[in-house]
């Protein structure tokens, strides 16, 4: 599976869900719409879910560390699931870290470009 990563700003923050499995067991999910630059399709709504208190900690450092209009870095998974002869897709952030400005590339000069052997 490859890696997927898209910078933008957090447009908003839903509310917080909790809940319980058929067998008991605690999840929580908050989910975030993303904004970028981009032209076209350029708003992405993002879930952050977990199903125990280890986990459950994601969910709460995100709203703890995460406001709205904050630009940030998120790495996500794209997951399909199928349930009655249906299909949904669902973009499940992993990591958010706050974006990073880009520092330019210090330009080389043509005497440290000529050191190529041919």
């Amino acid at each position: 599976m490859s890696k997927l990563k898209v910078t933008g700003k957090i447009k908003t923050i839903k509310p917080l869900e909790i809940g319980k499995t058929k067998e008991d067991k605690g999840w929580s999910k908050v989910s975030f719409l993303l904004e970028t630059d981009e032209t076209y399709n350029n708003l992405y709504c993002f879930n952050i879910f977990s199903m125990d208190d280890a986990e459950r900690n994601n969910v709460e450092n995100f709203i703890k560390f995460n406001k709205e209009k904050q630009k940030v870095d998120v790495d996500f998974n794209v997951k399909t699931t199928e349930w009655d002869g249906r299909h949904f897709t669902e973009l499940s952030a992993w990591k958010i870290f706050k974006a990073e400005e880009s520092i330019a590339a210090p330009e080389l000069n043509e005497s440290e470009t000529d050191d190529l052997p041919f």
